[in-house]
């Protein structure tokens, strides 16, 4: 609970301190700008919101790690996707957008902080509890904080533990761990396919290298 809340916040306060003429730059996700991702980080929070007035009575189905589903590239063609770049134009200005994330992640964050960790609810059609949901968008947080920033080389880094919490939980989700060479901040834009190996690289990975990148879903 207590990660979620710091990657969050991390999060949501790197984009308010993203200069306005920025909204234009390229972000980490292929084919979206700046303002593209933070429309996207709207709709996670909508998401959080909902999930967390989701009661579920059955048995958990996932937890924080089998949450996430290993998927193909992203090729532009999903409709939601595509969606994103129109509405994040239609808000004409960043600051508009600041304000949507600042409210609806606002609220997101408070709906956490008050939720019972035991309690299941249920999300793409599984069951999980509250705590392991919260944990897996540690990983989603601290990714998209990377997005944010990969072209932006003045803005804030995602917080130490948070970026080793998502390491870890990609190191699960991969089954073996990143070269110790790796920082975190590397293993997670190589893992995830964010930035190409170096040579060096690529060998201090050995078998793993063939399993990457680990497009999550």
């Amino acid at each position: 609970m207590d990660l979620f809340s710091r990657s969050w916040t991390a999060l949501r306060t790197a984009v308010a301190e993203v200069p306005d003429e920025d909204f234009e730059r390229p972000s980490g996700c292929t084919g979206w700008l700046v303002r593209d991702l933070v429309c996207h980080l709207v709709i996670d929070a909508q998401d959080v919101l909902i999930t967390l007035v989701t009661p579920a009575e059955t048995a958990p189905t996932v937890d924080a790690v089998t949450y996430w589903s290993l998927v193909e590239p992203p090729t532009g063609e999903d409709p939601l996707d595509a969606l994103i770049p129109r509405l994040a134009a239609a808000y004409g200005e960043p600051r508009l957008l600041k304000f949507h994330l600042d409210d609806v992640g606002s609220a997101a964050g408070r709906a956490a902080g008050l939720a019972d960790p035991t309690v299941r609810v249920s999300t793409k059609d599984e069951v999980l509890t509250v705590g392991d949901y919260l944990s897996a968008y540690v990983l989603e947080w601290t990714l998209h904080h990377l997005d944010l920033i990969m072209h932006l080389p003045s803005a804030a880094a995602p917080p130490a533990e948070t970026l080793a919490a998502a390491r870890a939980s990609l190191e699960k989700i991969a089954g073996a761990p990143f070269p110790g060479s790796f920082s975190d901040q590397d293993a997670l834009l190589i893992g995830t396919g964010r930035r190409t190996p170096a040579d060096a690289e690529k060998a201090a990975l050995g078998d793993l290298a063939g399993r990457l990148p680990l497009i999550l879903g």
